[in-house]
């Protein structure tokens, strides 16, 4: 008899490679029913989340025979940074949609480092800790895939197949112009005596339910949607880059009067070009119109979209989780 009626799998995927199927191989050890979380569906495509959801899937089912992926439940998980509690409420309505109230169920994973802390978020479920499967990580496997366009063997086929054809598309093509932008960038910086820090400020502008947002230009990023903002000149503050990034960007000239508050977000990981912390200032505008706006500088075009039509898909970075983190929604 099965120890649990169901055994979670939570990860990115990005590619599904042999260390992954080593868990779920080992999960189909205690259960019939292997439930995988599969998160950051709510990304555009980048260098750290190149696949969509559906070609994760379609990765991770493939590589198993008809018989073993009848038993595995692949299910989408947003991203929230900046707000464990509704990770944490995405994921268990996530699970209870395919489970019953009374089901022993657990958790089944190699905790890493300190990225694996939200394996022991979940108290209730018994936790089975597996080994790392000969190291291997994702992060290498993408490198060499964008980099020297090596498509690693240490994957199933069914992902070997899909890289195989993904490498022929235009996303492929703009994700890799995106990478060898970063190790420009990055190596621009690579003879200062300690590791940079960047620091930014970012401009949160909403009136009457729609906000303003930017479309990027350049090769980092380009087309994704972004709030206004920029990197820290030596004499100003913090808020005053930002006023000065919104007025480049968009044409539109605030002062202080509409200042609501601010917040600083300091992932270490919030952007692929290195470590950059940026502080956000909320404005919240009044009036029965919006105001004009002109893309200009790193923007091709400013415009006000209703929140009601956010996107984490066409979100840069870590501003869909910023905006929603501090307007509440």
């Amino acid at each position: 008899m099965p120890t649990f009626d169901h055994l979670i799998f939570i990860g990115r995927f990005e590619p599904f490679h042999h260390g992954h199927e080593f868990v779920v191989r080992e999960a189909l050890k205690h259960t019939d029913h292997v439930i995988l979380l599969i998160g950051s569906a709510n990304s555009p495509r980048t260098i750290k989340n190149p696949f969509n959801f559906d070609e994760r899937q379609a990765m991770i089912l493939k590589a198993f025979s008809d018989e073993i992926s009848r038993k595995i439940t692949c299910l989408p998980i947003d991203d929230t940074l900046y707000n464990d509690h509704k990770w944490l409420q995405n994921t268990r309505q996530a699970v209870a949609s395919v489970t019953q109230a009374g089901d022993r169920i657990g958790v089944i994973g190699h905790q890493k480092d300190d990225s694996s802390y939200y394996l022991s978020l979940f108290p209730d479920w018994e936790f089975i800790a597996l080994p790392s499967f000969e190291g291997l990580s994702a992060t290498p496997l993408r490198q060499r895939y964008f980099g020297q366009g090596v498509i690693d063997e240490r994957m199933p086929q069914s992902s070997q197949a899909f890289l195989a054809d993904f490498i022929s598309t235009p996303a492929y093509a703009n994700l890799q112009a995106e990478y060898r932008h970063i190790l420009a960038y990055q190596k621009a910086w690579e003879d200062a005596p300690y590791p940079p820090v960047f620091v930014t400020a970012d401009m949160l502008v909403v009136q009457s339910g729609h906000i303003l947002l930017v479309e990027r230009g350049g090769d980092y990023g380009r087309g994704l949607w972004a709030m206004a903002g920029g990197f820290l000149d030596k004499d100003e503050t913090l808020h005053e880059c930002g006023l000065r990034e919104l007025a480049e960007e968009t044409s539109l000239h605030l002062d202080k009067s509409s200042f609501k508050h601010s917040h600083t977000f300091d992932a270490p990981d919030r952007s692929a070009r290195g470590r950059t912390v940026t502080t956000v200032f909320y404005h919240e505008l009044q009036g029965s119109s919006l105001p004009d706006v002109v893309g200009a500088d790193d923007a091709t075009q400013a415009f006000w979209l209703p929140l009601n039509k956010l996107d984490g898909k066409k979100m840069f970075e870590d501003h869909y989780s910023i905006i929603t983190k501090m307007l509440g929604i």
